[in-house]
């Protein structure tokens, strides 16, 4: 069984096969955990997006979809790296779908890679403008899903995957948000 853990803490940190960068669609850093992850990982994560962008995605990586590359200097293994919307209250439903399919895609391409321990940011929720709570909620809920569909298509071949997602939260403040949407949704609300 996949087992979702909360931490507060530095996701460039994380000792994990698979940390989820919340990019933008140049592939090509930029800030938040974005730069972080480019600054501590080094010059070789940077090579491995422009080797994407000159094959695969010349005009860069859409919303909601996800790409790996060499983690370079951090302790994982992988980086993928997804694009989340930017919050804007008139495209509600079309944006929240995309910032689902962020959680959605990183596991499925986390899973391709054979990644048993997946650390994600808070996707969306610095400079894009995504209301924490309502990031939170989507996160927990489109994780739960995508690992119980994953249990069910899996049957018992489910210890072959993802062992843990581990939401990597910066500050006590989203750790909080995070923890308190978690249980809200475990008992059913």
């Amino acid at each position: 069984m996949t087992q979702i853990t909360l931490v507060e803490g530095d996701i460039t940190e994380q000792r994990v096969d698979v940390i989820v960068n919340a990019a933008n669609s140049s592939l090509l850093g930029g800030g938040g955990v974005d730069g972080a992850i480019h600054r501590k990982g080094g010059p070789e994560i940077l090579a491995d997006c422009r080797r994407l962008r000159a094959s695969h995605y010349g005009k860069g990586l859409p919303t909601g979809r996800a790409v790996a590359t060499t983690a370079g200097r951090l302790p994982a293994r992988w980086v993928v790296h997804t694009v989340g919307p930017v919050h804007l209250p008139d495209e509600y439903e079309r944006r929240a779908e995309l910032l689902a399919s962020c959680y959605r895609e990183s596991l499925r391409v986390a899973a391709e890679l054979g990644a048993r321990t997946v650390a994600f940011p808070a996707i969306s929720a610095g400079v894009y403008g995504w209301p924490l709570e309502d990031a939170a909620r989507i996160a927990l809920t489109a994780v739960a899903e995508a690992v119980a569909e994953s249990a069910g298509s899996q049957g018992q071949a489910e210890a072959a995957g993802v062992a843990e997602v581990r939401f990597v939260l910066f500050g006590a403040e989203a750790y909080g948000v995070f923890e308190r949407v978690q249980r809200a949704l475990e008992q059913g609300n």
